[in-house]
């Protein structure tokens, strides 16, 4: 394999540098239906399960406390998750954009590579936004803590990553067609099997739902920022965590960038 010379190299820095920033500014051009996209679902999750419900009786008052640090990983690897996925199949399948993509000096693998990494930049946007909208809504409910904020880091950026990642797998297996009902199978599952809404360690009185939920990404992103966040309340081991991202991301990665060489080169 022949190595890049040094103008090899910072022109394919350049190029990749230059189609990171085009998509952030179109996205910051868009920044209504991005903000819409983004925090309408979240909102109500909030409101509802996080202030109404409390303030119904029909929840606990610390319910909101357990629920908050889900609602930043779901939204967060959502967000990224379809950064990818749904632009992929709409340049692959209908405008054919991603051909003016692969005529630039990266190789092919590096384009799918900076798909990720701005999917995972809007991801970790969307996540922040979070926090403040958490705490206008949950009022007195909302508790935080910044202790473990290398921890924070650390699932922030490696759930966003995840996401991008599972988006490039879905977006290069998906065909336009199917886009509507990939949402349906697979959203809907992972929705409810994420530790989003319960501690992952509290269903050790639910074992085999226990088991269910480690085979879902986004569990290990929500025991993440429950366990840097909220340190307080029981959550799945740190180093479970960890490896449990690094395998999810690994996985996708693989499959994803596979996907996309193969669709890129037909």
């Amino acid at each position: 394999m022949q190595m890049a010379t040094p103008s090899r190299t910072r022109m394919m820095t350049n190029a990749f540098t230059h189609m990171l920033w085009r998509d952030l500014w179109v996205t910051l051009r868009t920044w209504q239906t991005f903000l819409a996209m983004t925090l309408l679902q979240p909102i109500f999750f909030l409101f509802i399960f996080g202030r109404l419900l409390p303030m119904l009786g029909q929840a606990s008052a610390g319910y909101s406390v357990l629920f908050l640090p889900g609602i930043i990983s779901l939204t967060t690897v959502l967000t990224a998750m379809q950064a990818v996925s749904m632009p992929l199949v709409i340049e692959f399948g209908y405008t054919k954009e991603i051909e003016d993509r692969l005529l630039s000096p990266l190789p092919v693998w590096m384009v799918a590579v900076q798909k990720m990494v701005f999917a995972s930049i809007r991801g970790l946007v969307a996540g922040a936004m979070i926090v403040p909208l958490g705490r206008l809504i949950l009022g007195s409910g909302f508790a935080i803590s910044m202790e473990y904020w290398w921890l924070l880091a650390i699932v922030a950026v490696l759930g966003s990553l995840v996401g991008a990642s599972l988006g490039l797998t879905m977006g290069t297996i998906v065909q336009p067609a199917q886009i509507g009902l990939m949402f349906s199978v697979v959203l809907t599952p992972m929705l409810f099997t994420g530790c989003i809404y319960f501690p992952w360690a509290m269903l050790n009185r639910v074992r085999w739902f226990q088991v269910i939920t480690c085979v879902n990404p986004i569990t290990y992103s929500s025991e993440g920022f429950r366990a840097s966040l909220v340190p307080g309340l029981p959550h799945m081991p740190i180093w479970f965590i960890i490896i449990g991202q690094l395998a999810f991301l690994a996985l996708f990665s693989y499959f994803g960038i596979r996907g996309f060489l193969r669709k890129a080169l037909d």
